[in-house]
């Protein structure tokens, strides 16, 4: 067998490598041995020090920064309770490979329930990667003295109506720990409870007034302080509970029928509740519909994410020196890095 050294190939052809399956690898190989796989389809060198074959390219890895908030609940009519805000999860995740394509789902809020019958619903989940935002509670929906409902389960619990004794929805755990959503005060005219949100459960609802939403979660992923996963404000006769921070789905009220009955909606993009609809007599008021959810990855400049259509997402290359910021506002799809 030929020894060669420092050798230089002039030529335009090429240079054949062994060739065979994994079976037919060399029994004693040694550091830097190079052969060509025909069972795994590629170059492949040995490494020594780990005592392995490997690919000759192996894809690099990227971490990358997130923030994933689902959608939030919608609110309930009739002295109903807030909804609950979307879940909301941060973090890091590592060692994801350039070229692999990785889900984007941005969740929509829920629906207002509309009076007589129309109930509200819960808020949709987000989802990158394995990474899954639970959308948040519906609200309670009071329908008088026969049929009051309570909270919904979600990223934060759902306010129970008035009349209702029932404790408001639960939050998930990790996503709206403290979320909770509140119980109304059970009488005629009275406030229903607020939704919870991402970093407080809601207030319950009294005598003269709808219980607040949850205050939400701030984070500063886009180089700036920003408030998401706020619980939806109470709806009540008197005096509507107000919206929790990064939410803003404030409770209707109808006091002398000149307040504003129906629940205000949660802010889009930041995962909040809808606000509870009030009543008045003959005057029934609809629920706030809940805010839609968020995604935002952040990476290194020298990466790009490279988003399938369908997914509506905007760019940013100024506010955090040394990273890109991808704003996910809405649709479902799947994004690589390259």
């Amino acid at each position: 067998m030929a020894t060669l050294k420092n050798t230089t190939i002039n030529d335009i052809g090429y240079l054949g490598l062994p060739v065979g399956t994994t079976a037919q690898r060399p029994v004693s190989p040694a550091a830097g041995m190079t052969r060509y796989n025909t069972t795994l389809g590629y170059i492949e060198w040995y490494d020594a020090a780990n005592a392995n074959w490997k690919p000759i390219y192996q894809s690099p890895t990227i971490n990358v920064d997130y923030l994933v908030v689902a959608g939030g609940g919608g609110g309930g009519f009739l002295r109903g309770g807030g909804g609950g805000a979307g879940g909301m999860l941060s973090g890091t995740l590592t060692g994801l490979t350039a070229g692999t394509s990785y889900t984007v789902t941005v969740g929509g809020g829920g629906n207002g329930g509309i009076h007589p019958s129309t109930h509200s619903t819960a808020g949709s989940n987000s989802v990158f990667s394995s990474v899954t935002s639970t959308g948040g509670g519906k609200g309670g929906n009071d329908a008088g003295n026969g049929a009051p409902s309570s909270g919904g389960n979600g990223g934060s619990g759902g306010g129970a109506a008035a009349w209702d004794s029932v404790t408001g929805g639960t939050g998930t755990p990790g996503q709206g720990n403290n979320g909770g959503g509140a119980a109304g005060f059970v009488g005629p005219y009275y406030g229903a409870g607020g939704g919870g949100g991402a970093g407080a459960a809601g207030v319950a609802g009294t005598t003269t007034a709808g219980g607040a939403g949850g205050v939400g979660v701030q984070s500063a992923i886009t180089g700036v302080g920003v408030f998401y996963a706020g619980g939806g404000g109470g709806g009540s006769y008197n005096s509507s509970g107000t919206g929790g921070a990064g939410g803003n789905g404030g409770g209707g009220n109808s006091g002398s029928y000149s307040g504003t009955g129906n629940g205000v909606a949660g802010t889009t993009n930041r995962g909040g509740g809808g606000g509870g609809g009030s009543n008045g007599s003959s005057y029934n008021y609809n629920g706030g519909n809940g805010g839609s959810g968020v995604i935002i990855i952040k990476i290194q400049n020298a990466y790009t994410a490279n988003f399938t259509a369908g997914i509506t997402v905007s760019t940013d290359i100024a506010s955090v020196p040394g990273y890109k910021i991808y704003t996910c506002t809405a649709g479902s799809g799947s994004v690589s890095f390259s």
